[in-house]
């Protein structure tokens, strides 16, 4: 869930409005761009709408509690999506995160909690298809119980590594901050040297670049986890056009509109770096542009104009 209240903070919207993009959308007689697009959202209403078909998204993310085994309405929402995802043929990246959202109010596991109670969301949804897993959610962000903790994410990575043989995992999951390098080189530094040759996929929420237009946040990232791992490829895990966010930014949806062809515009240019891309969200917030609001779509699942840009530029890229 993006949580951008420090990053964004005093963002002139109107600046953030007139900012040109010269990014054009792809032809079919282009080449598609080999970054696969894929979609975030909670709701497993997304795949039974008539908009979400013509997207042709097969990749989708849901993030989960880390205790979520200990709670059962977290566990019926996560059936309901894995199986509404399954019957759409859409691979799920199931990502771990907070209990809670207040900022620095959530507790740090210990490893062996994490390891328990993981280890039995692993165990509940693998055999129903779940194998891409994300450690933990945007770890360096103060609203998660890990942004001050590199050492514990990496140890997180650990034992996810040894319950989920065979699994594809985003080993660390990063907000695009100036604070980042730091973070990734502790976070590597707390591996042995095996385990640091398989922290080979990244995530990064490139909000700060897509919605600011602070150039240079995700080479920065790359290039610093380049220097611990030069095998390392990269997932934008999630990144999107942000309508609304608390007073800070206004609804508006043509801002929301020019952040997505961005996103669009920064995964071809590190199209040697990024294999894949999540947007955020497919639903906005009930009622309409609520205090955050992501969606490509209303609460209802009228179009916006970020769905139009969506499903323009996605057409040039891969699934």
């Amino acid at each position: 869930m993006p949580r951008l209240r420090l990053l964004l903070a005093g963002a002139p919207a109107a600046a953030l409005a007139v900012v040109a993009l010269t990014a054009t959308t792809p032809s079919a007689a282009d080449a598609r761009v080999n970054v696969a697009i894929g979609l975030g959202d909670q709701s497993p209403a997304m795949f039974a709408s008539p908009l979400f078909k013509p997207l042709k998204v097969k990749r989708v993310r849901y993030f989960i509690r880390w205790d979520a085994i200990e709670h059962p309405h977290a566990l019926e929402a996560a059936d309901a999506y894995v199986a509404a995802a399954r019957a759409a043929n859409a691979r799920v990246l199931m990502h771990i995160t907070t209990n809670d959202y207040r900022k620095r109010r959530a507790k740090l596991p210990s490893v062996n909690r994490y390891r328990g109670a993981v280890g039995a969301l692993i165990h509940r949804y693998r055999p129903l298809g779940v194998r891409e897993w994300g450690v933990w959610n945007e770890a360096n962000h103060p609203s998660e119980p890990t942004w001050k903790n590199p050492r514990r994410a990496a140890q997180f990575f650990q034992v996810m590594r040894a319950r989920c043989r065979g699994c594809t995992i985003v080993a660390l999951d990063l907000l695009d901050m100036s604070s980042s390098p730091r973070y990734i080189d502790r976070f590597y530094r707390a591996l042995g040297r095996r385990d640091r040759a398989a922290a080979r996929i990244i995530g990064i929420h490139a909000y700060a670049e897509t919605n600011r237009h602070v150039a240079g946040r995700t080479e920065t990232i790359i290039r610093s986890v380049r220097a611990h791992n030069r095998r390392a490829t990269f997932w934008l895990t999630e990144t999107g056009g942000i309508v609304r966010l608390l007073d800070a930014w206004r609804c508006n949806t043509g801002r929301a509109a020019t952040a997505l062809r961005a996103m669009f515009r920064l995964a071809s240019r590190h199209r040697r770096d990024i294999r894949r891309v999540y947007a955020y969200s497919f639903f906005g917030e009930q009622p309409g542009c609520a205090l955050r609001d992501y969606g490509l779509v209303t609460w209802n699942g009228k179009q916006r104009k970020g769905y139009r840009v969506f499903r323009r530029y996605a057409s040039g890229f891969a699934r």
